[in-house]
């Protein structure tokens, strides 16, 4: 079953992006002249234009068509290149600064269907027990099906307060579930922490404008009840985000000026490094060196970093920057696997175009595109394995590395549970939400047990360990 896959998050388009420059299209334009027009295609496109304002059964927009048009040649790259109309623009804008409204789940479109790409702690969504991979089949009592993505999106909007009703189908549940959320301005808190017995618990859960100052602040308060015995950076489902921000969470560990990053793509403004320097990691030269404020011992403590399936793009660059540099060891599943570059070019008219301009390496060569970073401890999530994550390898048209340079693939298949579309139960008993640090986490308990014992968790068997890995089908 081939499928399409179209990533947009509620109320806030997700940055799910390792990079994110801003350029003036009319510079871009000028530093980088373009070969003459295909005339004939043009002439082709104008034929085309002109069919369908005349003849189409309905009277259709010329902005409409014109917009339209726009999405679909940038659509066809990669599934991170998007035309980004200025609401989404704005919405974009808004979402790197780490607040917006809404219900809390970034969501894209399967066979149809909305699909849960993740839910965002402490909103309404991750507390109703709402779940990465879920398939929202009515909002309301409107059948999603046939509705397009930002149709679905701007249904599920709305005043905070008034409620909406979704319908989900979970594969491992027979009936669908109907969950009633009361909407509500969402506040994303970027950093959270605790100390567990000499051990500095970290997680990140998306990297926004201000996860490096936040994260510091919280270093600094786990410090100050006595020297610490390890580290624990937990980045699993962390989709990534702002790539000062990544670099400066990378510096709180690293040596000044080691490399964080590398990138590489045909214009000569993407071959760069990034290194842990104010210059790269800070907003602006006006801001603060927060690192100045970090204890000098979070850059020699243990450490290990947590990753699985749901960790992309700027929590990969953390990720593979520290175990290139040998300072953490990595425990969890393989990472999601992107490692391209979006720049972000706004248009005269309010929208702006999200292209991808290059990818990124790690400091020691590695390329993390559709591929992620294999952990130095394979943890399964659970003693039955890890749970199904969709991957950068699994979508369509995603870019790939051979001998030759850069190609697009096609996308892996997988089961929808399209058929599954039965009368729902009412508000049936939820399994309990998995806490992350807790007790009952399995990859938390393993980190902790080698940093205060040194102990590696053993190898899961063969039959387990290829649980949550991209389908066979996937070219890697």
């Amino acid at each position: 079953m081939r499928r399409w896959i179209s990533r947009v998050s509620l109320l806030v388009v997700a940055v799910v992006g390792g990079v994110l420059l801003t350029l003036n299209l009319s510079a871009w334009a000028e530093r980088n002249a373009s070969p003459a027009l295909p005339l004939e295609d043009l002439r082709a496109f104008a034929e085309v234009y002109d069919a369908v304002k005349k003849g189409y059964v309905e009277p259709v927009e010329d902005q409409k068509l014109i917009t339209e048009a726009i999405r679909g040649m940038v659509s066809g790259l990669d599934p991170h290149s998007a035309y980004l109309d200025p609401e989404e623009y704005q919405e974009l804008q808004v979402g790197t600064q780490g607040e917006f409204g809404g219900l809390g789940i970034e969501v894209g479109m399967e066979d149809g269907f909305v699909k849960v790409v993740s839910p965002i702690e402490d909103t309404p969504a991750f507390r109703a027990g709402i779940k990465a991979g879920d398939l929202i089949v009515k909002i309301d009592e409107t059948p999603v099906k046939g509705m397009s993505l930002r149709d679905a999106v701007k249904r599920m909007r709305g005043k905070p307060g008034t409620k909406v009703k979704l319908t989900i189908v979970r594969k491992e549940v027979d009936k669908p579930i109907v969950l009633t959320l009361t909407r509500e301005v969402i506040t994303v808190r970027s950093v959270k922490s605790k100390r567990d017995e000499g051990i500095a618990y970290v997680r990140v859960t998306q990297f926004q404008e201000n996860t490096g100052p936040m994260l510091v602040d919280h270093l600094r308060k786990l410090r100050q009840d006595g020297a610490l015995q390890g580290v624990i950076l937990d980045l699993r489902n962390d989709p990534g985000g702002l790539l000062n921000a990544a670099i400066g969470v990378s510096g709180a560990f690293l040596p000044d000026d080691a490399l964080v990053v590398k990138t590489s793509g045909r214009l000569p403004d993407s071959q760069r490094e990034y290194r842990v320097r104010p210059s790269d990691y800070l907003r602006g030269p006006r801001e603060r060196d927060y690192l100045a404020d970090l204890p000098p011992e979070y850059r020699s403590v243990p450490m290990v970093v947590l990753v699985n399936g749901g960790s992309a793009s700027a929590s990969e660059i953390v990720a593979g920057a520290l175990q290139d540099h040998g300072r953490a060891k990595i425990m969890g599943t393989r990472s999601f696997g992107k490692g391209s570059v979006q720049t972000i070019l706004p248009l005269n008219n309010g929208a702006a175009l999200k292209l991808t301009t290059a990818l990124y390496y790690t400091p020691s060569g590695r390329s993390i595109q559709a591929k992620g970073i294999e952990p130095d401890f394979v943890v399964e999530e659970t003693e039955k394995g890890a749970a199904r994550f969709l991957r950068e390898a699994d979508l369509q048209q995603h870019l790939e590395l051979d001998g030759k340079g850069v190609k697009r693939a096609g996308s892996g298949e997988t089961a929808t549970g399209e058929d599954k579309e039965e009368a729902p139960a009412e508000e049936p008993d939820m399994p309990p939400k998995f806490e992350y640090g807790s007790a009952e986490d399995r990859q938390y308990q393993a980190a902790l047990k080698w940093l205060r014992e040194g102990v590696a968790p053993p190898a899961p068997p063969a039959e387990t360990s290829a649980l949550g890995q991209a389908p066979k089908a996937a070219k890697r």
